[in-house]
């Protein structure tokens, strides 16, 4: 299996692997842990990099390809830390229809950060999304929960600085 690449490195405490591991055995030989167990991971950790999903199949007594594709399957879970901002990018019918996807290719350039991940500095993460119900404004992005609406590539650096 291949190491998941982040820009930030691992860094776990002992507290948290303490935690993690209280969750662990509370959970082993128990039907359907493994859910129940990530979730309380990412609580503990913010994320599941690899080094989580190790001491979770180990702990659980289950290979880490099977926890790897829990992990990857469900998008409640993240693989690399979140930054201390979300953008979320609408690329619903009509947002995507008014250029979204320009939105989203000048985000990615100006913060160098491909789509689904965060920036080196921990500061965004950049993420695609669905429909976020402000088709009136489309195309439209979120940061945190500010929504930025009718927006051309253009404005990108101007609505980024507000988060400097």
């Amino acid at each position: 299996m291949a190491k998941q690449i982040t820009a930030i490195p691992f860094n776990g405490t002992p507290e948290q692997e303490a935690k993690l591991k209280e969750v662990i055995a509370e959970w082993k030989g128990k039907e359907g842990a493994t859910m129940p167990v990530l979730q309380a991971a990412q609580e503990i950790y913010g994320y599941l990099p690899i080094e989580v999903q190790t001491m979770v199949a180990e702990g659980l007594g289950r290979s880490l390809e099977e926890i790897y594709g829990v992990s990857t399957f469900y998008s409640m879970f993240n693989l690399e830390p979140r930054g201390k901002h979300l953008i979320r990018v609408c690329l619903g019918t009509a947002c995507y229809v008014k250029g979204a996807q320009n939105l989203l290719d000048e985000l990615a350039r100006v913060l160098n950060v491909e789509p689904g991940h965060t920036t080196a500095d921990g500061k965004f993460t950049l993420e695609p999304t669905r429909c976020l119900g402000c088709c009136g404004l489309a195309p439209v992005i979120m940061i945190d929960n500010d929504v930025h609406g009718r927006l051309v590539p253009a404005d990108v650096r101007e609505i980024l600085k507000k988060y400097d």
